[in-house]
């Protein structure tokens, strides 16, 4: 079997002679009322990445703001695997949410620089919040969870992204 090699100006002539054919655009159609019978054409949405919630107690920053209203990304194979590699997480596997954390949380209130250090001053009930929305995000697509009432045992669902006060 023979090599061929490819030099700059035959690759233009490759990619010329393998361009597909352009073909006259059709005339549009014209508009005509749905038929009575047919369904109606559903919108499709968009792929969600970004996911607001709340914290349950909230972030206290240096100056003493407190920071309850945040925006966590879907976390990617990269944001996954790159605390295996960091040394803090080598010398105490704990460290790993943490890590993980800082990487998809894009902003806490008013902060938009959201680093390790900013987790780990966090209250453990909000770490525990935000480790429980990372799994239902990234591993269910959604932030509702089934729930009964206690009381009456009736079923619904609660949005765990929070909203107002009592609903997260």
């Amino acid at each position: 079997m023979r090599r061929r090699t490819v030099t700059a100006g035959s690759l233009e002539e490759i990619l010329r002679a393998t361009e597909p054919a352009t073909a006259p655009a059709p005339a549009p159609a014209p508009p005509t009322a749905p038929s009575a019978g047919a369904p109606a054409r559903r919108e499709e949405h968009a792929l969600r990445t970004e996911f607001e919630f709340e914290l349950p107690r909230g972030y206290v920053d240096e100056a003493g703001t407190l920071h309850r209203h945040g925006s966590m990304r879907l976390a990617t194979a990269r944001d996954e695997l790159r605390p295996q590699i960091d040394l803090r997480v080598k010398e105490n596997p704990a460290y790993l949410s943490v890590v993980l954390l800082s990487q998809v949380i894009t902003r806490l209130g008013t902060v938009t620089d959201v680093h390790a250090g900013v987790v780990e001053r966090m209250y453990a009930t909000d770490v525990a919040f935000l480790q429980d929305f990372y799994r239902r995000v990234n591993s269910e697509g959604h932030t509702r969870a089934a729930v009964t009432c206690p009381h009456c045992e009736g079923a619904f669902e609660v949005d765990l992204s929070g909203g107002r006060l009592g609903e997260s």
